[in-house]
């Protein structure tokens, strides 16, 4: 079965610019990427996730999500569950400051040193969250954790880059995004797999496992797949044996 890359953390952060407390969750969500969790964790483009972004949408849909929001709108976590799939974590930095008493920012571009503490706070929330979510089982399939009926959700590096592979094939005249398609037809040629009847099922059992795929049309599907992996033969040339 091929290897998804190593699982990490998406961060969606609101950075709505008509409040203080989206200057806050641009900070907070900078301070857990570039310092705190570099190296655990990749940012959503919440403009480029809404607007169609495949490698963002993927990501989302795939690995858990943080969605750090200024106020109860809550525009990043309820965009992401919209379009892709539901935060593991909600955070709401309104809500924060309220049960932490801090002070209220007002800044819009700059926060003075009490203001930060909002930022602070927020990102060691985050990153917090990041080391529960890593150290969880995330089912990729089913987009949530193994054995949890729901996803924790508490209100209080780049996605579209993260190296998830995905390809269109057409499927009854309509162009379907399946994730994890380019690796699975570089491991099939590699141990020498030619396209066939035999081949496309049990490379839909796998396409299966990383995609949703509608029972009514898994036929169409398959079919589609195996043509797809028909033209990367004969684009790779001579199969290995």
């Amino acid at each position: 079965m091929p290897e998804l890359p190593r699982k990490k953390v998406g961060i969606i952060a609101c950075s709505g610019e008509e409040l203080a407390e989206g200057t806050v969750t641009r900070l907070a969500a900078l301070r857990v990427l570039e310092q705190l969790r570099p190296g655990d964790t990749v940012t959503i483009c919440l403009p480029l996730f809404l607007a169609g972004g495949e490698g963002d949408r993927a990501f989302a849909k795939f690995y858990p999500t943080i969605a750090i929001d200024g106020c109860e709108k809550r525009c990043a976590y309820r965009g992401t569950e919209q379009y892709s799939n539901r935060p593991a974590v909600g955070i709401v930095v309104t809500d924060l400051i309220a049960e932490q008493s801090l002070d209220h920012p007002q800044g819009r571009r700059k926060l003075n040193a009490a203001e930060m503490q909002a930022v602070e706070r927020t990102a060691e929330l985050a990153a917090g969250k990041v080391d529960e979510l890593l150290g969880k089982f995330w089912n990729r399939r089913e987009g949530k954790f193994a054995g949890e009926p729901a996803l924790e959700e508490k209100v209080a590096t780049c996605a579209c880059g993260s190296g998830i592979p995905i390809q269109e094939v057409p499927v009854k005249g309509q162009e379907m995004t399946l994730v994890a398609l380019p690796l699975i037809f570089q491991n099939f040629f590699q141990t020498g797999k030619a396209p066939g009847d035999d081949v496309a099922h049990e490379m839909m059992d796998i396409v299966k496992i990383y995609n949703g795929i509608d029972p009514a049309m898994e036929a169409d599907f398959e079919a589609a797949v195996l043509e797809a992996y028909a033209s990367y033969c004969r684009q790779q040339g001579e199969l290995k044996a």
